[in-house]
């Protein structure tokens, strides 16, 4: 470059600084700054932070985040989101000006994520222009709408005696290692192609488990129209705490766009001991079981986000499917009962079913659908009720059984047909069915086609009837499938199939 270019360039170059310093206008502006005084596991204690908001985030050294929690006259209780060990009594804690929020957005299906929005999976950083508080007000009822329209979740124990409809909120609860996540990844893996977004929250699980179900969900090709939220009990208590909040904020953007979401808390006893643990190292008044007095209101706020909204509103709906441990089978405790009170039915597993092979190991009689028998397909309406009734009389009788050897000819009838029922009801995970295939095995056992085939046989006839049905009679598959009501003469068609198709096999 010739020296009169470059002097001409330095010359423009000077002129658009001498611009912008003369157009700056610098601001004077008031930092609220306050000291830590207390460092705890998972929660500190600051001094001099006035004016502080509840759930603001508090910043700490290293970009280290907190949330405000508990505001007393001197000092401020902030429940950490990062780990503790860079911090000690003395350090600088600032406020931030805004509550905790989560990205959302399209961007975020098909991505592992923890509570605060940061890629688990080791992809690209998550780009969204949206950003929303995790908590938020629950939906009024003048802008619900009635749930209508049933969640399939290809189990046919579920779908038949205990349905499930979009928007409703229903409790999986059962002892450790009965199958409860089973049931809630079967229920994702089938709304494939079914226009269902899921949301899968893990809260206080080991790392090796929630690596498990997202293989599984890959496998299955579920993680295109889901998002995973983790928040592992290697996390700090309050990550684990806002976790489920986060999981329901992501899911109420799909919601209010129309979508239908289903999200799952994996699970909600973890959720509330990790609230005891904070409420308790914040010195927050010990209750029942040590749990802080506003445990109910801890999960009410939550769930009862759950909703479907009204069209005005834009007819999307929200399905909360949150699982809870027991011990002992004892369904009467403190959590279990706060959860079946807040929700709309519950299906409970039971070990006793899990140890004797009879998976999954839903027990009708504990397990209930408050809302979803309206939302049921008229196909399931018009098997179900009877294959309940016959089922509760069988369960009833077999245990009357074990303690007489002469039954009658009427007593042995019921038996054999509810051991076939059982059989039927057996389902192995990874294996949704199609509403169809699953109304042409429950028409056959009402009608008594299993009964001469030996308890260990029926699920192999149980294939054929349905292979015979869906390949013979597709348009009725197709009017059962779009909720068409089964009569007596459809009814007697599967069962006609059925019974050719068992003797030709």
């Amino acid at each position: 470059m010739d020296a009169p270019d470059l002097e001409t360039s330095l010359d423009d170059t000077a002129g658009v600084l001498d611009g912008i310093l003369q157009s700056h206008r610098p601001e004077i502006r008031v930092d609220d700054v306050g000291t830590v005084s207390f460092v705890g596991q998972g929660i500190v204690r600051v001094t001099g932070l006035r004016g502080v908001k509840s759930e603001e985030l508090i910043a700490f050294a290293d970009d280290r985040l907190g949330m405000a929690f508990n505001l007393d006259d001197k000092e401020t209780g902030v429940i950490l989101l990062d780990e503790s060990t860079a911090l000690f009594a003395g350090s600088e804690a600032r406020r931030t000006g805004r509550v905790m929020d989560v990205p959302v957005g399209e961007a975020l299906l098909g991505r592992v994520l923890d509570a605060k929005g940061r890629p688990l999976d080791g992809g690209e950083a998550i780009r969204t222009d949206r950003r929303r508080p995790v908590e938020q007000p629950a939906p009024s009822i003048m802008d619900r709408a009635p749930v209508t329209v049933p969640l399939q979740t290809g189990i046919k124990v579920v779908d038949a005696l205990i349905p499930i409809g979009r928007g409703q909120r229903e409790l999986i609860l059962g002892d450790r290692q009965t199958g409860k996540t089973a049931i809630a990844l079967d229920t994702v893996i089938n709304q494939k192609d079914k226009n269902v977004i899921c949301i899968y929250c893990a809260v206080g699980k080991r790392g090796s488990s929630v690596a498990k179900v997202i293989a599984d969900l890959r496998a299955h090709r579920a993680m295109a129209y889901s998002t995973v939220v983790v928040a592992t009990e290697e996390n700090p208590p309050g990550l684990q705490f806002i976790a489920p909040y986060a999981a329901t904020t992501i899911g109420e953007y799909f919601m209010q766009q129309g979508n239908d979401v289903l999200v799952v808390f994996d699970d909600l006893t973890r959720h509330a001991r990790a609230y005891r643990e904070l409420s308790l190292l914040l010195r927050r008044p010990p209750g029942r079981e040590a749990f802080p007095g506003d445990i109910f209101y801890l999960h009410s706020r939550l769930l009862e986000r759950s909703t479907h909204l009204r069209e005005e509103m834009g007819g999307g709906s929200l399905t909360a499917l949150p699982i809870v441990e027991t011990e002992a089978q004892n369904m009467s405790a403190y959590i279990p009962t706060n959860l079946i009170s807040i929700t709309d039915g519950q299906i409970y597993l039971s070990p006793d079913l899990f140890q004797k092979g009879n998976l999954p190991a839903v027990d009708v009689g504990r397990s209930v659908s408050r809302v979803g028998g309206k939302t049921q397909l008229a196909a399931y309406r018009w098997v179900a009720g009877d294959l309940r009734l016959s089922y509760a009389q069988f369960e009833e009788l077999e245990a009357f059984s074990r303690f007489g050897t002469r039954l009658d000819e009427q007593t042995r009838n019921t038996l054999e047909r509810g051991r076939r029922v059982r059989q039927i009801l057996r389902q192995p995970q990874y294996d949704p069915l199609p509403v169809a295939r699953q109304i042409a095995a429950l028409v056959a056992v009402n009608a008594g086609l299993f009964d001469p085939i030996d308890p260990d046989l029926v699920t192999r006839a149980e294939k054929t009837i349905q292979r015979a049905v869906i390949g013979q009679l597709p348009e009725l598959c197709e009017r059962i499938e779009h909720n068409a009501r089964l009569t007596a003469a459809d009814s007697e068609a599967i069962a006609e199939v059925a019974r050719k198709a068992l003797a030709e096999r």
